[in-house]
């Protein structure tokens, strides 16, 4: 009946697509003026931020819906990659008060945008390969 393999794509999918749409709703409502800064010190042009809002409101519901998931997780990597570059350059290493990597929530966004990448969108999904 349920294939474990299509729910568990569909959890994931889910739990990451809905979670980082919690970051984009953030950067909606209290705009992203300290991503502005961060690019502009990196040197990179201001309008560059403005893909936050592709990386963290459009591309979460793509996943969520399954619509392109593969190509969608691509962008959210990619925005993650940028997440780390540009918040925590110079402290890739550093450990937090509590012994976590200082970069631990966009990396663990990375991993999984990997993974969707690799297993697909799965059978529940609205275009499911």
């Amino acid at each position: 009946m349920f294939q474990s393999n299509d729910i568990a794509k569909l959890l994931l999918r889910l739990l990451v697509g809905i979670m980082m749409l919690f970051h984009g709703m953030d950067k909606i409502i209290n705009g992203i003026s300290g991503i502005k800064k961060l690019t502009v010190a990196m040197g990179l042009p201001e309008f560059i931020a403005y893909g936050v809002y592709i990386g963290e409101v459009l591309v979460p519901i793509f996943i969520i819906l399954g619509l392109y998931a593969r190509v969608a997780s691509v962008f959210l990597g990619i925005n993650m990659l940028m997440a780390i570059f540009l918040a925590y350059s110079g402290s890739i290493f550093t450990l937090s008060k509590h012994g976590a990597p200082l970069i631990e929530l966009p990396l663990f966004y990375f991993v999984l945008s990997i993974a969707i990448f690799l297993l697909g969108s799965g059978k529940y999904a609205v275009n499911s390969k």
